[in-house]
C-alpha cells in the first residue's frame, strides 16, 4: 500500500533540496542539488530559474510515478529578496534578478530624495540594501526597463513563484512581503505609500495567510499545495507552535540570521544601519532579526586557505577544536587578526572587528588560521545575537542549520555565551519542516 507523503522544496541560495515527510513530518528521504548559476542580460550572476522550475516539476512527476508513495501535500520554502516577474501566459519576462546586484546610484538618489532614507527604512523595517531590498528591485525595473515592467502581470516572490508553477494561483504572502522588502509600512499594516504612488501596487497580486493552500489535481488526485515561505520564516514556525517560552532562534547557512519573535521596543535607525531588521512571522506578528554573511564569508575564507594550505574542499569540515589554540585566543596570548572580506561594513562589524589585518600567510598551518576565521565568525554572531535580543531577557537561544555539524563553530559558541541555554536542533533543516507545519 503506497505510503501517504509530504513533498516540500526547500531552496537555497546555494543547495536545492526536496524532501519527503510522512503525515506525522518524520522525514523520510532527502536530496540535495547544485545548479551552476547563469547570466543575466547585464552579464551579472543569478540563479538558473528555469532549470529549478524544470527540476521541481520532474521531481514531482517521479514522485507520482512512484508506486511506494501517494502525494498528499506539497509545499515549498526558498530564500527571500526575490521577484519572479511573470507576464499574461504566465511565464517569466525576466531572469530572477541576484539580490547582489548592483543598484544604480542615480535611482538611489531618486527614491530617497522622493521617500527620506531614514523614515522610510524605519517604517519598512528595512536597512538600505539596495537589490536585497527587494521591493527596489521592482522600482529599477520599472525606472530602467519600461517597456518590461508594462510587460508584467505579477511579481512573485520566488516562494510564491515555485508555488504558482503548480497551482497556476498567483499570490503573496506576509513572510515573503515582510522580509526587508522595503515595501511594507509595519506601523500601518499595509504597503508603503510608495508601492502605490509608483504603480508597484498594480503588479501585486492578493495577499494570503502563510497557511493557505490550494487543492489541485496532481497524480490524478487531489493534493494541498500550500503558497510558499520564505526560509528564514519557516524554519522559526516549527519552535513558535513547539514552544511556549520565549526564545530566540538563530538559523545559519549563507546567511546567520537570528530571530527574536519577542521584541521590546522599536526599531531604531541605528540598528538598521547594522542590518538588524524586522520580519513578519508566519501570524503576520513582529520578528526582530539580526543578519550577516556568515556562510558565504566561511565559504570565501575556506577557499582561500585551501589555496594557501594546499587542502582540499572539505578538509575544514573535518578541523577539530584545538582546545590549547582556542584558549590563547580567547585569552589573546595569540591575538585575534581575521577581518571579513565579504560582508557589508557596518557599524557592529566594524565594533566586532576593530583594525584587525588579515593576513592568513602569517599562520603556520591550516588549523591556526581556520582558528582564527571560525572565532572572528562566532564573535560576530555573538554580537548579532544580542542585537537581535535589544532589552529583552531571553536566555533560551535555539541554533539550527548548516552550522550545527561544525564542531568548532558549536564549541567556540558555547564559550562566549556560558549563561544562555543554548539548544541546538537535531532537525537542521527547520525550513523544510516549517513548510511541511503550513500544511497540518
Amino acid at each position: 500500500m503506497a505510503r501517504p507523503v509530504i513533498a516540500i522544496f526547500d531552496i537555497g541560495k546555494t543547495n536545492k533540496k526536496f524532501f519527503l515527510f510522512d503525515e506525522e513530518l518524520n522525514e523520510i528521504s532527502e536530496e540535495y542539488i547544485k545548479f551552476p548559476t547563469i547570466e543575466d542580460e547585464d552579464g551579472d550572476e543569478c540563479d538558473d530559474l528555469e532549470k529549478i522550475a524544470s527540476w521541481a516539476k520532474e521531481k514531482v512527476r517521479l514522485l507520482c510515478d512512484n508506486p511506494d508513495y501517494e502525494l498528499k501535500a506539497l509545499n515549498f520554502s526558498t530564500y527571500g529578496a526575490s521577484f519572479v516577474s511573470i507576464g499574461v501566459d504566465g511565464k517569466p519576462v525576466t531572469p530572477i534578478y541576484n539580490y547582489l546586484k548592483e543598484f544604480p546610484t542615480d535611482l538611489h538618489e531618486a527614491f530617497y530624495n522622493a521617500y527620506p532614507e531614514e523614515e522610510i527604512n524605519r517604517v519598512t523595517a528595512s536597512p538600505t540594501l539596495g537589490m536585497l531590498n527587494s521591493g527596489l528591485q521592482l522600482y529599477w525595473l520599472k525606472r530602467k526597463r519600461p517597456a518590461v515592467f508594462d510587460r508584467v502581470q505579477y511579481s512573485l516572490h520566488l516562494p510564491q513563484y515555485i508555488s504558482y508553477l503548480f497551482t497556476g494561483e498567483a499570490v503573496a504572502e506576509p513572510t515573503s512581503i515582510g522580509c526587508h522588502t522595503k515595501m511594507w509600512d509595519f506601523p500601518k499594516k499595509d504597503y508603503h505609500r510608495w508601492v502605490y504612488d509608483e504603480g508597484i501596487s498594480k503588479k501585486l497580486p492578493t495577499i494570503v495567510p502563510t497557511t493557505h493552500y490550494f487543492t489541485k489535481k496532481i497524480c490524478g488526485k487531489s493534493v494541498k499545495v500550500g503558497v510558499g515561505i520564505h526560509d528564514s520564516s519557516s524554519a522559526l514556525a516549527a519552535y513558535l507552535i513547539k514552544t511556549e517560552e520565549p526564545f530566540a532562534l538563530i538559523s545559519t547557512g549563507t546567511w546567520s540570521i537570528t530571530l527574536n519573535p519577542y521584541p521590546t521596543g522599536d526599531l531604531t535607525f541605528e540598528e538598521l544601519q547594522s542590518d538588524c531588521l524586522n520580519f513578519l512571522s508566519i501570524h503576520g506578528t513582529t520578528v526582530k532579526a539580526s543578519r550577516f554573511f556568515l556562510g558565504y564569508e566561511l565559504d570565501y575564507q575556506v577557499e582561500k586557505l585551501n589555496a594557501l594550505f594546499k587542502k582540499p574542499s572539505k578538509y575544514y569540515k573535518d578541523v577539530p577544536c584545538d582546545e590549547r589554540m582556542l584558549q590563547d585566543i580567547v585569552f589573546e596570548e595569540i591575538p585575534a587578526t581575521f577581518y571579513p572580506e565579504t560582508m557589508a561594513l557596518t557599524p557592529l562589524v566594524r565594533e566586532v572587528f576593530g583594525d584587525n589585518q588579515w593576513n592568513p600567510s602569517e599562520y603556520q598551518t591550516f588549523e591556526q588560521a581556520y582558528h582564527q576565521v571560525m572565532w572572528g565568525l562566532v564573535r560576530m554572531q555573538v554580537a548579532s545575537l544580542k542585537l537581535a535580543l535589544g532589552s529583552s531577557d531571553i536566555r533560551k537561544v535555539y541554533i539550527d542549520g548548516g552550522f550545527v555539524n561544525n564542531k568548532l563553530f558549536i564549541r567556540m559558541l558555547k564559550e562566549l555565551l556560558p549563561f544562555y541555554d543554548l539548544q541546538f536542533s537535531d532537525f537542521p533543516l527547520g525550513s523544510a519542516y516549517g513548510a511541511a507545519l503550513m500544511l497540518k
